[in-house]
């Protein structure tokens, strides 16, 4: 199990005290007798990918549920309304290392051999596709916060919770919109072979066809893919307004670093990354490759000032990015969102089994509003609110950084959109 804490999570650790008592659980109360002997803490039970493919993504995640662990730990623990009182929280996590069947052994131990309270996923739905089927066989809860593979969610399948964003099918009906209001009707679309990225890529393809609008290139390759070259000029060729790029940062980075290279101008470029870790982006591609590109818009570049639980999202970069809205990402937020729903589901369930804990979750849908938007799911489990606009990323007067705008719907935005791209 790993020991050490992230450095960003120590230095917001400074900060908890100072904001403990002004972000307070709920502390609702349920029916339940208190008579029963509480437990010692509540554990909770997680992977992460200390490296590969998925490290740069799982560990801000596995940051924002730390943080929310320790803040709430700061008060004495997460109020449990089965016991009206508060328990501290007990983390147990593993390595899987960005492997799939590391994380079903590691998965399937912590529910087996820790007997963990709380199950939650690593991030991304190629790592959170083993416990999807281990918790359903379980009859484990599984608070999912990034895995959004359509597939997960079916009318079967009670044990399954997605916290943090909507499933992957719909994050593209604001971009589909966006290119009908720009009157773009010549649109390339390459995506990775994995759930994630193919809804992405279907929900496109099948809202662009029922606006009379057929892609010029619709074209999957395999997530391990990081040579965009030949893919580009074959792209390019068929001269399209629009190049759509669905992938993981692994395939992102490349994509646009190869794109740079080669020469080849589009007047819109997408890729799905750059809005949830645009440090990460922006540091291997740089300001010059990343300016004018489009993304999904995520928190923290989309701002809640007021919530119904936990800290607002000025309060929430001054605790955990130590002030700097550069030091958040959306992970960072995706994994404090998990927390979020968690503590709801422990302060309102009448007792601990996953089936409480369940009907606890669902009996929030729809009341709960916190600085990653209303959470609110359907029977399946899956989110149903969240939705994610259309971002780009401008020059910001100069400076070696780009900045994030919010540019469709009109509803959301807040930055003049630039299309083309000069």
């Amino acid at each position: 199990m790993r020991k050490h804490k992230s450095a960003k999570l120590t230095a917001a650790l400074a900060g908890l005290a100072l904001t403990a008592a002004a972000c307070g659980s709920s502390g609702a109360s349920t029916g339940a007798s208190s008579s029963a002997k509480a437990p010692a803490h509540i554990t909770i039970g997680t992977l992460y990918s200390g490296s590969g493919s998925y490290a740069t993504s799982s560990q801000p995640q596995l940051a924002g549920l730390e943080f929310w662990i320790s803040h709430e730990n700061a008060k004495g623990g997460a109020y449990v309304g089965a016991y009206h009182k508060r328990i501290p929280l007990k983390l147990v996590d593993y390595n899987d290392q960005s492997s799939s069947s590391t994380a079903a052994v590691q998965y399937n131990q912590l529910i087996t051999q820790d007997k963990v309270n709380i199950l939650v996923s690593d991030f991304g739905s190629v790592l959170t596709a083993p416990a999807v089927t281990i918790a359903e066989e379980h009859k484990v809860v599984l608070f999912d916060p990034t895995g959004t593979g359509t597939s997960f969610f079916t009318p079967g399948n009670s044990y399954i919770v997605l916290t943090s964003l909507p499933t992957s099918g719909v994050w593209p009906d604001p971009l589909v919109s966006f290119i009908e209001h720009e009157k773009i009707s010549r649109v390339a679309i390459v995506y990775d072979s994995n759930d994630f990225d193919a809804s992405q890529a279907t929900t496109i393809k099948d809202g662009l066809t029922k606006a009379g609008i057929t892609p010029v290139v619709y074209e999957a390759v395999p997530t391990s893919t990081t040579s965009y070259g030949t893919i580009i000029s074959t792209v390019a060729a068929k001269h399209p307004q629009a190049f759509l790029e669905l992938g993981y940062p692994t395939n992102d980075i490349p994509f646009l670093q190869n794109l740079q290279s080669s020469g080849d101008h589009f007047g819109m470029v997408f890729t799905a990354f750059p809005g949830q870790l645009h440090s990460l982006l922006e540091s291997n591609v740089g300001e010059k490759g990343l300016a004018y590109t489009f993304s999904y818009g995520f928190p923290p570049q989309i701002s809640s000032s007021k919530v119904s639980e936990g800290m607002t999202t000025a309060r929430f970069v001054s605790a955990f990015g130590h002030g700097k809205a550069s030091n958040v990402n959306f992970l960072d937020v995706a994994g404090y969102q998990a927390g979020l729903v968690i503590e709801e589901a422990l302060a309102h369930a009448s007792s601990l089994s996953q089936s409480a804990l369940r009907a606890a979750v669902a009996s929030q849908s729809g009341k709960l509003h916190t600085l990653d938007g209303s959470f609110d799911i359907n029977s399946e489990g899956a989110q149903l609110g969240e939705r994610l606009p259309v971002s780009q990323m401008l020059p910001a007067n100069g400076a070696t950084t780009t900045k994030i705008g919010i540019v469709y719907p009109a509803s959301a935005a807040n930055t003049a959109v630039t299309y083309p791209a000069p």
